[in-house]
């Protein structure tokens, strides 16, 4: 997968419009707080305050389109120029000076109609080629600012819990499986997952210390297997469960019916799903073949939960 590296670039324009779904003019400054840019018309408490487009986007646009454009036509509030825009992820960060962003979504509906550059073109960049952001911290920018760019991968940390694995006895097979899983999810995503790995015995005060670490580290997501049956040695869903802001039951109850209709013994896992602060906890069974099963549904839904959890409203 890509490695995407930190890089500086230029704020070429910053532009602002009172009404929404019109271009927006260029202005000597803009000042930010934690609604957004203030007199801006897309200033709110929401997660689409802030909008960037490239230059190179803008002019390869205006060569297919055969006409120029000025900064700010495609409303966008910030035009930068060498950052590689079309790479960035959602929980990247943008800094210039005192001011610091949060990439929260990439593109957006194109508005049609409701859109003056589509109204006279028949087309628009933005929906594809701009990102928006919101205001992690404020403070005024200037044409000319550098802006440097920060990629933060979406971390994870796969925990298989087996005495015997840990002892040597046999390979951890369930917890490779994850890490290609979740490779292969996301490799066709702008998202860039970055994946840790370890093996614990079936020991509920390291696993407890090993969840704790995770979450203050930040780790978006914690995937877990083994410990799920009813042994007396199984005891990953009681430590998540201890721990846990919140459940998200749903998940593994489907998950249960789904499998558990033809191969019944799957209804005596006791997986659970979880919120640990902004942390997300997946406990998977230890098979290979239920990792599987388990990782085929949670997936469905994982950008979604991510989107939810970080208070993202992509609806």
């Amino acid at each position: 997968m890509k490695k995407i590296e930190p890089a500086t670039g230029r704020i070429l324009s910053v532009n602002i419009s009172t009404k929404k779904g019109c271009s927006k003019k260029p202005v000597a400054e803009i000042e930010l707080n934690e609604m957004g840019i203030i007199g801006d018309a897309h200033a709110g408490a929401w997660h689409r305050q802030i909008s960037l487009l490239s230059t190179e986007s803008i002019k390869r646009f205006g060569t297919a389109a055969e006409r120029t454009f000025a900064y700010g036509d495609f409303a966008e509030n910030i035009t930068t120029d060498g950052i590689d825009i079309l790479s960035t992820s959602v929980f990247d960060r943008f800094t210039i000076g005192d001011v610091e962003l949060e990439v929260t979504q990439l593109g957006k509906k194109c508005h049609g109609d409701g859109c003056a550059i589509y109204q006279e073109v028949g087309k628009c960049v933005m929906p594809r080629d701009g990102i928006f952001c919101r205001v992690l911290r404020g403070g005024k920018i200037k044409a000319d600012a550098p802006i440097h760019y920060h990629p933060r991968p979406l971390e994870f940390q796969v925990i298989t819990l087996s005495d015997r694995a840990y002892q040597g006895v046999y390979k951890d097979l369930s917890g490779a499986r994850v890490q290609k899983l979740v490779e292969d999810f996301f490799a066709e995503k702008r998202w860039r997952p970055r994946i840790t790995r370890e093996i614990l015995p079936d020991d509920a005060d390291r696993l407890q210390q090993a969840l704790v670490s995770a979450k203050e580290k930040g780790v978006h997501i914690i995937i877990t297997t083994g410990g799920t049956g009813i042994g007396t040695r199984d005891i990953t869903p009681d430590v998540v469960t201890g721990l846990t802001d919140k459940l998200i039951p749903g998940i593994m109850e489907h998950i249960r019916v789904k499998f558990g209709t033809d191969k019944p013994n799957a209804l005596l896992s006791r997986s659970v799903a979880a919120v640990l602060g902004k942390t997300l906890v997946y406990t998977l069974p230890g098979s290979v073949r239920a990792v599987d099963e388990y990782m085929g549904e949670i997936t469905k839904s994982l950008e979604h939960t991510l989107y939810m959890l970080h208070n993202l409203d992509t609806h």
